[in-house]
Order: structure tokens, then C-alpha cells, then sequence
């Protein structure tokens, strides 16, 4: 029987008790249309350059939009040989970031029974079956490639790392559309605070620059048609905005328990406090600000945080007319005017299942640095759109606590609450008897 609530036990409204079981970021890797590396495409961003660039590509010239975000290094370039003929193009991207993040983490020396790994991806292997069905219609069936299977199959990035790691606590792949990434970490989150994890490799990966794809977002007249004007293309939140600019790359970070990333010494990054997950169940494609609203709300609770808490938000703003205007008074509504906004997919355009997962690496650093990347080609903000953009020169603010945020087709809401950390003193990183680090660092 539950016991009755009674003044002295009743949860304060909008706050509670943060969880028990920290989790912190330890590692950060990322490969996008700013840079192969998170180093480089962070630079990118505070300097304001932009990733997106017209398609040089032949097919390009029959598609409406010609222009996206590749991403800035091949990502095939850093694989073997062959990883190159068994890894889409989405997959390396995977496994790319995750070398980086594994690296950076110093390689936890954690028992490969207590290391899981999620991955989030939105359209998945899509490029290798395209181009897949290209060869069964020119050449016939015995042209097709033996591994076209684990290149195409949606969980095939997370895969991918979990074998590149030696992963046995589990291996996920949640498909949320734009959300994806972010909810993987939301996953990583869940795992280690149950107990079924010490260390969760997180993130999302997309890479599909095919007509076939550009052609579809255009027929919905989701894409930017600025074809002549690349680098302007990409505006959230501007008045001047017309779409989205489709792009690639992957997005990764290492989630260590609290307790195993003192014991090690391990630097940390960030905190990831709380998340909130909602779903709108309101339409494929149109957004839902009370949904948005609901995700915010529930990753404060789960941070045990408040909106007045909150200093920075990195918003998913992909710079579509309807999507921009419903998240500003979403942020608005659940948090308020006062944090410092931006909005990276104006420098990195949209990486669709990547991008939450890209946006938190760039959250994380904001944190870290002390610095709020501007939005870029925001000359005057659209009406309706009441928040404390970043625009011109990225703007020092010391950010205690900051929310990432992403959308995606489907109503999906995915919110995540980090908040800074001391770093912790390195120290040495020797695995005690019986733990197996796994390779891959």
C-alpha cells in the first residue's frame, strides 16, 4: 500500500531530486560538413564558417536543390581496406566519430560486459541500397555485393562500433528520424543509471546525399532553394529562412557512471543531467509546440533543474518557416527569454539522425569553453521569434547548465539538460587485473 502524500512529502513543483547515478561525459568525436574532427569543426563554428557548399556531382543538375552539407573530410579515408568495401557511407562516418570519442575518453578500461553502445540514425544504410539497386538494374543480381545486408540495415552503424569496441553489454539503434542521435544518449543515460552499463558509447550518424533523397525533401518543400548563394542558405530563425539544408556526418560521446570515471581519474567534459522523450501523436511532419514544451519540461525535472536554471539552449532550429516559430515559444514557454540561443545547422546545415548527437557534442563544449557559437546569416529575426539569439561573434557567457534540443518527422521530442563540471585531475589510466580494454582507441 502507497502512503499518503502529505505536506511533508509532497515533490516540489518543477523540481526534484537529481538521480542518484551520475552520468558524465568523457568523450567527444564528431565528423561533419565544419570539420573531420571535433577540434577542427568546433573552430569552424565559433569562426562562423559555413559547411554547406553547391553539389558538384552530375546528377545534382537535374534536382531542384543542388546544394548540401558533405561532410568535410571522406571518412573512408581514415578506414582500411576492408572496412572501406563493408561499411556504408553512414557506418564509417559511425565509426570515425567513435575512434575520436573513444580516444578522447582515454579508452575506460571497463569490462567489455559492463560497455554498451547505442547509435541513432534516421535514414541508416539508405545510399548503399540505392546505389545497391543501381547495380541489380545495369548488371543483374550477381553484381551485388555480399555485405549489402549489414551496409544497409538501420542498426548496422551501431553495430559497426559495438564490434569496433568489443561491446557485450548491449547494442542499440534507436530510429527516431532528426531525434535519433539525441535519444540515443537519452538510451546511454537510461543503461548506466539502471545498472546495466558502466561506460555507453552514444550518437547518431547519417550520411544519404543521393537525388533520390534531395529530391524527396524537396517535393515536400522542405529543403532551402538558394542554389546560388550556398553559405546563405542555412538561416533558423531568420525572417529570410525558406528550408532546411539536407547534410552528413556522425555525432559521438563516452557516458561514464560518476563513480567509475573518478575512480580512474578520467577529465570530464559535462555532466549529462536529464532528458526528456515525448511523442506529439498530432501529425508525420507538423510539429507540436505542446509536445516540445512536455520534453523540455521533463528533461528539467529529470535534471532537477528549472528553467531559471538554464543559461544556454542549443536549439534544433532547422530553419523551416512552421519548425522555428514552434520551438521559440516552446523554449519560451518552458524556460523562458532569458538563455543565450543558438543554432549550429545555420553553419552545419541538417544532419538529420546526426544532428542531436553533433548538437550535444557542440552543448558540451559550450559548457566547457564558456562560449555560445553565433547563429549565422541571421540578419533580423522572424516575428513570432522572442528569445536571446547569439548572432554576430560568438558571445562568453559562464553556462552552468544547458539544453540541447531535437525534432524530428513523426513527433518526435527529444531534450537533453547538461550541466558543467569541474574537470577531474587525469591520472594514470592502468586496467586493474581482469578488465579488458577493449580496442579501437
Amino acid at each position: 500500500m502507497l502512503p499518503a502524500t502529505t505536506e511533508a512529502n509532497r515533490p516540489r513543483a518543477g523540481r526534484r531530486t537529481p538521480p542518484s547515478t551520475e552520468v558524465l561525459v568523457t568523450g567527444l568525436g564528431a565528423t561533419t560538413p565544419l570539420g573531420g574532427d571535433v577540434p577542427s569543426s568546433w573552430a569552424a563554428l565559433l569562426s562562423g564558417r559555413s559547411g554547406v557548399s553547391r553539389l558538384d556531382a552530375p546528377w545534382a543538375e537535374q534536382l531542384p536543390v543542388r546544394i548540401a552539407g558533405a561532410m568535410y573530410e571522406d571518412p573512408a579515408d581514415r578506414l582500411d581496406r576492408i572496412q572501406r568495401r563493408r561499411l556504408d557511407r553512414s557506418q564509417a562516418a559511425a565509426v570515425v566519430a567513435a575512434r575520436e570519442a573513444w580516444t578522447d575518453a582515454g579508452a575506460p578500461p571497463v569490462e567489455a560486459e559492463r560497455l554498451a553502445v547505442v547509435v541513432g540514425t534516421g535514414i541508416g544504410g539508405g545510399l548503399t541500397l540505392l546505389e545497391q539497386d543501381d547495380r541489380l538494374e545495369e548488371r543483374g543480381p550477381r553484381a551485388i555485393s555480399p555485405y549489402t545486408v549489414p551496409m544497409l540495415m538501420p542498426n548496422g552503424s551501431a553495430a559497426a562500433v559495438g564490434l569496433l569496441l568489443g561491446a557485450r553489454a548491449g547494442t542499440h539503434a534507436p530510429t527516431s528520424a532528426c531525434a535519433s542521435g539525441a535519444e540515443a544518449l537519452a538510451v546511454g543515460t537510461l543503461l548506466i543509471r539502471s545498472g546495466r552499463a558502466d561506460v555507453v558509447v552514444a550518437g547518431g550518424t547519417d550520411a544519404c546525399l543521393h537525388p533520390l533523397a534531395l529530391g524527396a525533401f524537396a517535393r515536400m518543400r522542405a529543403l532551402s532553394l538558394r542554389n546560388d548563394a550556398p553559405d546563405r542558405a542555412s538561416r533558423p530563425f531568420d525572417r529570410e529562412r525558406d528550408g532546411f539544408v539536407m547534410s552528413e556526418g556522425a555525432g559521438m560521446v563516452v557516458l561514464e557512471r560518476g563513480d567509475f570515471a573518478r575512480a580512474r581519474g578520467a577529465r570530464v567534459h559535462a555532466a549529462l543531467s536529464g532528458a526528456g522523450v515525448t511523442s506529439d501523436a498530432y501529425d508525420v511532419t507538423l510539429p507540436a509546440a505542446e509536445g516540445q514544451t512536455r520534453a523540455i519540461r521533463a528533461a528539467l525535472r529529470d535534471a532537477g533543474l528549472t528553467g531559471a536554471d538554464i543559461d544556454h539552449v542549443n536549439a534544433h532550429a532547422t530553419g523551416t518557416p512552421v519548425g522555428d516559430v514552434t520551438e521559440a515559444g516552446a523554449v519560451r514557454e518552458a524556460v523562458g527569454p532569458h538563455p543565450a540561443v543558438t543554432a549550429c545547422k545555420s553553419a552545419t546545415g541538417h544532419l538529420l539522425g546526426a544532428s542531436g548527437a553533433v548538437e550535444a557534442v557542440f552543448t558540451v563544449l559550450s559548457l566547457e569553453h564558456g562560449l555560445i557559437p553565433p547563429v549565422r546569416n541571421l540578419d533580423q529575426a522572424s516575428d513570432g521569434i522572442e528569445l536571446d539569439l547569439v548572432s554576430g561573434e560568438p558571445r562568453r557567457v559562464p553556462a552552468r547548465a544547458a539544453l540541447s534540443t531535437s525534432f524530428g518527422f513523426g513527433g518526435h521530442n527529444v531534450v537533453l539538460a547538461f550541466t558543467r563540471q569541474h574537470a577531474v585531475r587525469p591520472g594514470p589510466d592502468r586496467p586493474s587485473e581482469g578488465v579488458r580494454r577493449p580496442p579501437g582507441g
